[in-house]
């Protein structure tokens, strides 16, 4: 006669709560080279889709947030421009104003704070 072994739940379990520790442990040694994801997910008890999401999770870069550089446009006396200037912003949802030839730096001005108001609507 074989043993088995049985286990009987008795009560109705909740779900289980992974600290960042034991989370980190899990995604290291699965992400250790050899290592079979599959594995390590049986071993710790959980679902290979939650190993792959904790992994996404705690593997992503942190992107670095957009910054903005303040522009002061200042006429100089007596400068003659020689060649065609072009100047090109582009907001961070990807609009863009190009600006080419001279212009008059309170139309420029007057520009940028209304694209910036309609980006910021959006």
């Amino acid at each position: 006669m074989t043993k088995t072994q049985v286990e009987v739940i008795t009560s109705v379990q909740r779900r289980r709560r992974w600290s960042t520790a034991e989370k980190e442990r899990i995604v290291a040694a699965a992400i250790e080279p050899g290592a079979n994801a599959s594995e390590v997910a049986r071993a710790a008890g959980i679902h290979i889709s939650q190993l792959f999401r904790w992994r996404k999770e705690l593997c992503v870069r942190p992107q670095a947030a957009p910054m903005f550089s303040a522009v002061a446009v200042v006429p100089e006396a007596g400068v003659v421009a020689t060649t065609t200037a072009s100047i090109e912003i582009e907001f961070a949802s990807g609009t863009r104003l190009r600006i080419t030839g001279s212009a008059d730096p309170s139309t420029v001005r007057t520009t940028i704070a209304v694209l910036a108001k309609i980006e910021r609507r959006r």
